[in-house]
């Protein structure tokens, strides 16, 4: 977690702030430079607002709809609840063939777990115990998965980034073996992978993906609080239960991918004669090497397999322009979270209902589709605008990758991705946290708007969280397409400095991914509706300033945006 800071609005900002709102009236001074225009304003406070945000996120958190599982009868309900308010306000289908839902291929894995496993050093043995110590699935939608007899070997943080003349594996051959890694990536060096921000190297799916590349049986990723950005138990309700992958999807996936608690790895390393800590400090310099432990483990899986099948929901505006039209800015929320698990007893809550993981996106989602669909036809926007409510992201952002790899429209025509995924629940704040801050030239829009709202904006608060690499938006960076992530400030208006953070970190530590993530009629929504506001006039500004957005020279996905242009441009 991040170190608190108190984030002030300095007498300075506040009076360049009026000067500005004085000299612009609420009118347009230009296309790319100007303030929300009356006809916007107005339509962003009739459609933005806590009653219509309430009523989305109340009923899409409902019992009713069962936790909004890929594939479930929840899922089906929540995605005909926003089919039917896109039909309502007048968006065009827009998933082909005159369809609403872009239907997602899915592969679900049901892991039966071993109450047990044994691990072997010389003529010793150690025995780990599954939930409390291990949490292991099958990465291959297989009937059985496993292997016998395989090595551990200690591989740091199980990384290859040339960029950074780092390679955790040299010349090491781990094929047939289990990998025991850390998680994140290397902080101790403010040149390397960003010092403290944690880069997409340390999350948890790169993992699994580059020892599935080096050929190993399995991976272990060590969990400690600090380096996964959330408690263990989170391990527990996301990586139990029906796992899924995109249908006909096996590359990158291992026959066990699973995680340890630092205690169990703790027993492991020194049952095998090392030092666990002297592993991980070693790990931490680019000279380290993988370690051997001379022990062996055998896992054998059962797995239950089945096909299922979850859905994007698009829908579009045409733009007004007969040119800049053929531009998409794309409005996106995911619709699913986590479903139910069986009830221990007839009292035990089993619904993950997901009020604000992501109900409360998919409302703010809809509130701005009405509120942009409100607007006469002469203000619409000359880009076209689509609003996609993408299925299966709490399965590893799976309905935006379908998305990003059969796009309805080519990615080089995408103009800006704006993506939603929780709200503000503590009130106003002073602040707008952009996530992923300094990698497009979105900023500067999002900036000249948040300080006609008296804000600042500031940077993503909690960096070695890797918030960028966890949402949807992420996706869509892969094929080119820039993008704005906002996560709630955390300097709320009337509260003592440190409040906000603390709220977040203990929202994380006792609600993410639990089933107390229902609604709550007690939230303060105000600061939600400015930032959905907010979201609102960037949106706007995007889709009719002349240039489409970009990437900052030197990025790491301006390659992957100049190919999709050039492939748009001889098409």
């Amino acid at each position: 977690m991040g170190v608190s800071q108190s984030i002030l609005v300095s007498p300075f900002l506040l009076l360049v702030s009026n000067f500005i709102l004085t000299c612009a009236s609420g009118q347009s001074s230009s296309s790319d430079n100007r303030f929300p225009s009356q006809q916007e304003q107005q339509a962003a406070s009739d459609w933005i607002t806590e009653t219509r945000l309430n009523a989305d996120i109340k009923f899409l958190s409902d019992d009713l709809l069962e936790g909004r599982g890929p594939g479930t009868r929840g899922d089906e309900l929540g995605q005909r609840y926003i089919i039917s308010q896109f039909e309502q306000i007048g968006l065009k289908p827009s998933a082909g063939s005159g369809q609403w839902v872009q239907k997602v291929p899915l592969v679900g894995v049901t892991t039966k777990s071993p109450k047990t496993i044994s691990f072997r050093h010389g003529s010793g043995h150690l025995e780990l115990e599954d939930y409390q110590d291990y949490i292991v699935t099958s990465g291959l939608p297989n009937a059985e998965s496993g292997f016998q007899n395989a090595g551990i070997v200690f591989a740091g943080y199980g990384m290859q980034a040339p960029e950074y003349d780092w390679d955790d594996f040299k010349d090491v051959d781990v094929r047939g073996k289990v990998l025991l890694v850390m998680n994140n990536d290397p902080a101790n060096d403010p040149e390397k992978f960003a010092g403290r921000t944690r880069l997409y190297y340390g999350r948890w799916d790169y993992k699994y993906a580059k020892a599935a590349e080096m050929g190993a049986a399995g991976v272990f990723i060590i969990h400690t609080t600090p380096s996964a950005g959330y408690p263990y138990q989170v391990v527990q309700t996301s990586w139990t239960g029906e796992q899924m992958a995109l249908g006909g999807e096996s590359q990158g996936r291992l026959p066990m991918e699973g995680w340890l608690t630092e205690q169990a790895a703790r027993k492991l390393v020194t049952f095998a004669g090392q030092d666990l800590d002297q592993l991980r400090a070693a790990a931490k310099k680019s000279d380290f090497r993988p370690v051997d432990l001379a022990t062996t483990c055998s896992v054998n899986l059962k797995c239950q397999v089945r096909e299922r099948e979850t859905g994007n929901v698009l829908g579009l505006l045409e733009g007004s322009d007969p040119k800049l039209s053929q531009e998409w800015v794309v409005f996106m929320a995911h619709h699913d979270h986590i479903g139910m698990t069986p009830a221990r007893d007839e009292t035990t809550d089993n619904i993950y209902n997901g009020a604000i993981d992501n109900a409360s996106g998919v409302g703010s989602l809809l509130c701005i589709a009405r509120a942009v669909m409100s607007m006469p036809p002469e203000q619409r926007p000359k880009r076209s605008i689509l609003f996609a409510a993408v299925g299966a992201e709490e399965q590893g952002l799976l309905g935006s990758e379908f998305m990003a790899r059969n796009p309805p429209v080519p990615t080089g025509r995408m103009a800006v991705v704006m993506n939603i995924d929780g709200i503000n629940i503590l009130g106003r704040t002073e602040d707008v946290v952009v996530i992923g801050k300094g990698k497009s030239d979105m900023d500067a829009i999002v900036e000249r708007l948040a300080r006609w709202q008296k804000r600042v904006v500031v940077p993503d608060q909690f960096p070695d969280q890797g918030y960028y690499y966890r949402s949807d938006q992420f996706s869509l960076a892969k094929v080119g397409v820039p993008g704005v992530y906002l996560a709630a400030g955390v300097h709320v208006l009337g509260k003592p400095d440190g409040w906000g953070k603390q709220k977040l970190r203990e929202w994380t530590e006792n609600i993410y991914h639990q089933t107390s993530d229902e609604f709550d009629p007690d939230w303060n929504l105000s600061g939600a509706i400015e930032d959905t506001r907010l979201l609102f006039y960037v949106g706007l500004q995007a889709a009719n300033q002349p240039n489409l957005p970009a990437w900052k020279p030197g990025d790491e996905f301006e390659a992957a945006r100049l190919k999709a242009l050039k492939a748009r441009d001889v098409q």
